[in-house]
């Protein structure tokens, strides 16, 4: 069960790409509030942050009052309010190309979006996860086709609902690992763009890499030649990651799972995630949900049962490693024969952490090599604890998250 955070003030370093420093966010666009954040000592002076935010200072230029046209919803049918049946034809004259910025993790792409986007002069807006955008369009297009059935298209209502509620989609963490969404997205796109929205992104992977090595890879390229022609590219070459400085000055294995732990659990979930507010989401896959109680910037946390007490397994498992680069793990327990099914699926979730380098801080009952200590199966888990511990190492928390 999903608990609120109270979330700890919490002392970083200069350069923190993702601290939510307590600089006032100007109406002058994104490059002056950078320049804000460094003059007060929140951040270091980056000269590939600044380049991207002159880009971004440059598009908020382009987009101030931008409000490209749209049809009145046809509030015909239950969800009406969601779709408009009458598409627009053509991209509005003058609609601003978008930025794709790339770059490693932790070079501050996510602090930069924030800062356009906050001070982005559009009254339709809206900012989030590229993975929660797709499965929001699952769900509209599953509705769609419950309510019109499987021959109707659902792409055009489905992009004449987005640009009602937003003219500038602000997308964190723009990757694509799932065949259902490959197949969308060249259409969505292409009628988006049609209908005058303009998109901000952030990710990991070049545009050309996206999809790569994956089957039905061919039909996937029209719609990399789309972004590369609606949406202008840059690399953030910074040479500094900053989230990787984050969490190499921050304990993360906590013994016992008390109050105290729990204070120094809510300030690192705070520091890894510049106390950007978390909510619970869902990670969907093969028509199964993985819940996930608390969730921001690449962070997840969870209680040790909402993730090892529920019946999941490896593939459950995965999504979260490559969905997120650091997981929040409250309460780990001794183990043994008693809890063995919990203990064999604690087993599997680190094998999926470890595999992709994502960053573990968890509060327990003992330190790894503790953990499971009795019992026929208490030799298995040996290789765990030893992972637990490498984990924790400098060398472990300087690898990049492999999605």
């Amino acid at each position: 069960m999903a608990r609120a955070v109270m979330h700890a003030p919490v002392n970083r370093p200069p350069g923190d790409a993702g601290a939510q420093a307590p600089v006032a966010l100007t109406s002058e666009g994104p490059l002056p509030a950078l320049r804000a954040r460094i003059a007060a000592g929140a951040i270091t002076a980056d000269p590939a942050q600044e380049l991207a935010a002159e880009k971004l200072q440059d598009l908020w230029r382009r987009t101030r009052g931008y409000d490209p046209k749209v049809e009145p919803p046809d509030t015909g049918g239950f969800l009406g309010r969601f779709f408009r049946r009458k598409a627009v034809e053509e991209a509005p004259s003058g609609a601003p190309l978008g930025l794709y910025l790339v770059g490693e993790v932790g070079r501050g792409k996510s602090m930069l979006m924030d800062l356009f986007f906050a001070s982005a002069d559009v009254a339709r807006k809206k900012r989030l996860h590229f993975h929660q955008f797709m499965q929001q369009a699952h769900r509209r297009i599953h509705a769609w086709k419950k309510e019109h059935g499987d021959t109707a298209d659902p792409i055009p209502p489905l992009a004449d609902s987005i640009v009602a509620e937003a003219a500038l989609l602000c997308f964190d963490e723009f990757q694509v690992h799932d065949i259902a969404d490959a197949m969308i997205l060249g259409r969505l796109f292409e009628a988006l763009f049609a209908r005058g929205v303009v998109i901000v992104a952030t990710s990991n992977t070049t545009p050309d890499d996206l999809f790569k090595g994956k089957p039905g890879r061919d039909a996937f390229l029209p719609f990399i030649a789309l972004i590369k022609k609606r949406i202008e590219v840059l690399e953030l070459e910074s040479a500094r990651d900053y989230r990787r400085d984050r969490i190499r000055g921050l304990p993360t294995w906590h013994v016992p799972p008390d109050g105290r732990a729990e204070r120094a659990m809510d300030a690192a979930f705070a520091e890894l995630t510049g106390d950007t507010p978390a909510k619970p989401t869902k990670l969907t896959l093969l028509g199964r949900a993985v819940e996930v109680p608390l969730a921001a910037r690449g962070v997840a946390r969870f209680e040790f049962n909402d993730i090892c007490g529920k019946p999941l397994g490896p593939a459950d498992y995965l999504a979260v490693a490559t969905h997120f680069h650091t997981v929040v793990l409250d309460g780990i327990p001794r183990l043994g024969p008693e809890n063995f099914d919990k203990a064999r699926r604690f087993i599997t979730l680190i094998d999926a952490l470890y595999e992709h380098r994502v960053k573990l801080v968890a509060s327990a009952e003992e330190h790894p090599d503790r953990l499971y200590e009795r019992g026929e199966n208490a030799a298995m888990f040996e290789r765990t604890a030893s992972r637990l511990v490498e984990m924790q190492s400098q060398d472990y928390l300087a690898l990049a998250h492999l999605t």
